[in-house]
């Protein structure tokens, strides 16, 4: 990916300077969910489609963190997680979700299931984590330290396979490395009413170590996660809980929260905050980003359908 560079100098509101791959890769997805809400108002793009807009820091953060020989297991918000990994294949998952030709998947996976070298991703909650599980088991057979990340969220902590996946991953000694982007909100309930007890309770009842995450500094994040991550190549299970925000609707348009808690969630958004922390770096990275994606929108849907997708 094309590196933009912010001045390592330049500190401010806490925020530590982000190096321009990350940077990069941030601004990449932010665009990318961007215009894939504008297609889908447009009638653009056929299903559905759930972005991470608000939350495209976490997968950039752990990013470096994985090696290329690491499993990824996605879920339904997946987009960021991709594109954090295989940035510069953002056009191929794009033709993905709209059907054109060149798609990851011959266009039949679209926005939620997509298999992809070492990614696999699923809208289906709690699928994901018991296959993630035995992908572990394997790796760690095959002793070479590769791991597995499984990226969930707080609403799929209501479903009884992540419990059974974590007991197995737990006694197996897997290196299993659970993300779980808790985003206060599972589709439209909050998660104060779908979820009792806490997601560190879970993770101590199998033994399983937690860090919780409470930031949108990258650096900061990577810095802390480190040393954990590298343990769960050593063969044990680690729960990593990200208490991030949804800045965007469920999927298109259905956002049930007031104005109040839409406001909220904006104050803690990254972009806005490295926005006003380095503003003349960022604006001048954030157009040539916007204008990437919209020649990428543009290229991808001059794309003939998919042979596949148009069965």
């Amino acid at each position: 990916m094309t590196a933009t560079h912010l001045c390592p100098g330049e500190v401010a509101r806490g925020l530590s300077p982000l190096n321009g791959d990350d940077l990069a890769r941030l601004l990449l997805i932010r665009h990318f969910e961007t215009a894939l809400l504008r297609l889908f108002g447009e009638g653009l793009l056929s299903g559905t489609t759930h972005t991470c807009l608000g939350q495209e820091y976490v997968p950039v953060a752990l990013n470096p963190l994985l090696r290329a020989d690491d499993f990824t297991f996605s879920n339904h918000r997946g987009h960021g997680h991709f594109l954090a990994r295989y940035g510069d294949e953002a056009g191929a998952l794009l033709a993905e979700i709209m059907g054109r030709e060149g798609a990851l998947c011959g266009g039949v996976g679209g926005s939620q299931h997509v298999y992809h070298r070492s990614f696999m991703s699923t809208g289906v909650q709690g699928e994901s984590l018991p296959v993630a599980a035995g992908m572990a088991l394997r790796l760690r057979r095959a002793g070479r330290g590769a791991l597995v990340c499984a990226y969930v969220g707080d609403g799929t902590w209501g479903e009884g396979s992540v419990y059974e996946a974590l007991n197995l991953a737990a006694l197996w000694r897997t290196p299993l490395l659970v993300v779980v982007e808790n985003n206060g909100i599972a589709q439209s309930t909050p998660t104060a009413r779908q979820l009792a007890g806490t997601i560190a309770g879970r993770a101590a009842a199998f033994g399983i170590p937690y860090r919780k995450v409470d930031s949108v500094d990258v650096n900061a994040i990577r810095a802390e996660l480190a040393a954990p991550v590298a343990a769960v190549r050593d063969g044990f299970p680690l729960v990593v809980e990200f208490v991030t925000h949804r800045l965007g609707p469920h999927s298109k348009g259905d956002d049930t929260r007031t104005p109040e808690e839409l406001a909220r969630v904006k104050e803690n958004d990254w972009y806005a905050r490295y926005a006003a922390a380095y503003p003349r770096r960022f604006a001048v990275a954030d157009e040539t980003w916007r204008r990437h994606v919209a020649d990428l929108v543009a290229e991808v849907s001059a794309r003939p359908p998919s042979t596949w997708a148009a069965l």
